[in-house]
């Protein structure tokens, strides 16, 4: 049976829910995705990045405590957050003000 992605330490209902908008509703697929994957869906599918939300999923897929990320992990994690930043934005490059509007309100996603 698939477990809820508040299965995964550091994951409570809004990122679940948050997950659920981008398309993976179980602690498995975020699992098989992977983190950076995962956070690059999650957003482009609206969600406003936030660098503790990503590096607490990281954490939490290895199963640590968010607050176990310091240092050179940390800088080497926004190195990888601000990453995914950028392939999103590359992507949203070329769209059309209708289809950015119609894909923020949920309606349709022309990106894939």
């Amino acid at each position: 049976m698939p477990r809820p992605i508040t299965a995964i330490p550091n994951l409570g209902p809004a990122m679940a829910e948050a997950f659920a908008r981008a398309g993976i509703t179980t602690a498995e697929e975020l699992h098989d995705l992977g983190p950076d994957a995962a956070y690059e869906r999650l957003i482009a599918a609206g969600d406003r990045p936030h660098f503790i939300a990503y590096y607490a999923l990281v954490m939490g897929l290895q199963g640590r405590p968010w607050n176990d990320c310091r240092g050179a992990e940390k800088d080497a994690l926004r190195t990888r957050f601000d990453a995914i930043k950028a392939a999103v934005a590359g992507k949203r490059k070329g769209r059309t003000r209708l289809d950015a509007a119609l894909d923020e309100i949920g309606l349709v996603d022309r990106r894939r």
